[in-house]
């Protein structure tokens, strides 16, 4: 019943008596350590200029997404045109244009 009654100074009003077994039972709130100027990395280096104010990031994203929806298309599209060579309008078109005008 000890136990019992050590927890509840742990967690009531009552003074713990014995700070051992409070401070293995309850949680921490404390902050984790702030990282040391030797341990700073690319994203820890006094908030990257990319993340300072709101906007910067905010415009990052944005000129990020365009380049990257450019290339994608420009490379879906050369790796799409190289895989249907040949049989595309624009690969055949020269061959039915000429045979309509010597028609007429």
């Amino acid at each position: 019943m000890s136990g019992v009654s050590q927890l509840r100074k742990c967690h009531g009003s009552e003074p713990p008596a014995d700070s051992a077994i409070c401070s293995s039972r309850t949680p921490s709130t404390s902050k984790p350590p702030l990282p040391r100027p030797h341990d700073r990395t690319l994203l820890t280096t006094d908030r990257s200029a990319i993340i300072r104010s709101n906007i910067t990031l905010l415009g990052t994203v944005f000129v990020s997404a365009f380049g990257m929806q450019l290339a994608f298309d420009q490379g879906s599209e050369r790796i799409w045109n190289n895989i249907n060579k040949g049989r595309q309008w624009k690969d055949i078109k020269h061959q039915y244009v000429e045979a309509a005008e010597d028609d007429e």
